[in-house]
């Protein structure tokens, strides 16, 4: 897959997408239709008839299963498990991108006065956000003046007028990174928001990936071939070159208008009104004939943030927990209920006294889980990480809360509502170990069915009536 376009195209033959030829307003309609669709677990949603606008918008694409794994060129009855499987077993070795000289987001080239992000139709998702918010799927390229390790960011990006966007680079992230090693420099920062090319971008974009390591070279790993990019106009950054929309500017370090506030994934607002952020002054913006505005609606779970990130961030700490030669390991699940952030279940079986102990602390060690994992819950070889009434009975009956462990201290996100406004920067976390310990040497005897005589009873099943 290629391009949204043709993403947009599979998910129309496999009944996983709705055309949507009624007018519909930009303003807040929009964005409540696409919500109240994904609370139903609907279809993505093309809307081709926005008002004010001759272009289109779509919505919900990643919202389910079923589209992730087309996403990823699996069928689309795939579990989520499976597809986080394919991602590890696929991204062991990567493949770097490939220059082009030509390219569709070079179809339309708007420099200087003519810039106007609003002749996008940019949605206006909820009543209390700030603006209209061009950058929800969008995914910003940057690249280390020191090293030239390009990264790509899905932050959320405010249009503050025609030529501006307002940013939330949150501290730690690798743009933000990127942002203090131009301010010791004392140059602005070069940079490309991105919406649309190969969905799975996007998917990138929110993904946990180590610093110094680029999503261009996962995707073309996932791939299995080197994604085209092709050179910016204004600015010396790799751009995948099927995007739809491509904005080029450049970030000062110092300069900041205020941003905010917006419905994060969370369910709630991060702040109380705007934040003074840095923003993208806009000096060039290119685009396909007829580009497609991508959108995602944000706010609480389950919408494509919460999907996306179960996939990247649960694939992401198993690849991670292999790394760090964890044994054992047998399936790692992050419910999208939590954002795939906030909890993590890892099914391990056990083979040295403490083993469940070392699976929990490297968790919470790993680039993915020392950034806002909350809750680590490791359960026995027989219970699958995903099957959560499974994992309901470890709790109940092989937890002791004796045995939890509790970390007072570890680098938070911003955007958790269950801290304070002004107290976010760290949180406590919980290890929960579900399991049976392993130097027990007395376990407790599992119940279990005589096997022969479940068989015969299986065999007349019929003649029972059952």
């Amino acid at each position: 897959m290629r391009d949204l376009r043709e993403f947009i195209a599979c998910c129309e033959q496999d009944g996983e997408l709705k055309r949507v030829t009624a007018q519909v307003d930009w303003d807040l309609e929009l964005s409540h239709i696409a919500k109240l669709n994904e609370e139903k677990g609907g279809p993505a949603l093309l809307f081709e008839n926005v008002k004010d606008y001759g272009s289109p918008v779509l919505t919900s694409a990643c919202t389910t299963t079923n589209r992730l794994a087309l996403i990823m060129g699996m069928p689309k009855e795939t579990s989520l498990v499976e597809i986080m499987r394919e991602w590890v077993k696929r991204t062991k070795t990567k493949v770097p991108p490939r220059f082009v000289d030509k390219a569709p987001c070079k179809e339309n080239i708007d420099m200087g006065d003519k810039v106007n992000l609003f002749k996008f139709p940019v949605p206006k998702v909820y009543p209390k956000d700030g603006g209209r918010f061009f950058g929800t799927t969008a995914y910003c390229v940057t690249k280390s003046p020191k090293t030239g390790w390009v990264n790509l960011g899905t932050y959320r990006l405010q249009m503050l007028d025609e030529r501006t966007l307002g940013t939330q680079f949150i501290k730690g992230k690798h743009a933000d990174m990127m942002l203090k090693e131009y301010a010791e420099l004392k140059k602005p920062m070069p940079v490309a928001a991105v919406i649309g090319g190969d969905p799975l971008l996007f998917v990138l974009g929110a993904a946990r990936i180590p610093a110094s390591e680029s999503e261009l070279d996962y995707a073309g790993a996932i791939r299995g071939f080197p994604l085209d990019v092709v050179k910016g106009e204004t600015v010396d950054l790799p751009i995948p070159a099927t995007a739809e929309i491509v904005v080029e500017g450049e970030v000062d370090p110092v300069a900041m208008l205020p941003e905010g506030p917006f419905g994060e994934y969370t369910g709630y607002y991060s702040g109380i009104g705007t934040t003074p952020r840095p923003f993208i002054k806009v000096k060039c913006v290119t685009y396909r004939n007829d580009p497609i505005f991508w959108l995602t609606t944000v706010g609480r779970a389950v919408t494509d943030t919460h999907m996306t990130m179960a996939l990247s961030y649960g694939a992401t700490l198993w690849q991670e927990l292999e790394q760090m030669h964890v044994p054992g390991i047998k399936s790692v699940y992050c419910p999208p209920e939590g954002a795939g952030r906030f909890i993590a279940i890892i099914s391990v079986k056990q083979m040295y006294p403490g083993h469940a102990a070392h699976v929990g602390t490297a968790a919470i060690s790993t680039e993915m889980g020392a950034y806002g994992l909350k809750t680590v819950i490791v359960v026995d070889e027989d219970i699958d990480a995903w099957d959560l009434p499974r994992v309901l009975y470890a709790l109940s009956f092989r937890f002791n809360p004796a045995r939890a462990e509790f970390i007072k201290r570890g680098r938070s996100t911003p955007l958790d509502p269950s801290l304070p406004i002004d107290a976010r920067e760290i949180t406590s976390r919980i290890i929960m170990d579900a399991t049976i310990p392993y130097e027990w040497k007395e376990k407790p005897i599992p119940i279990a069915p005589d096997a022969e005589l479940t068989k015969k009873v299986q065999a007349r099943w019929a003649e029972l009536g059952l």
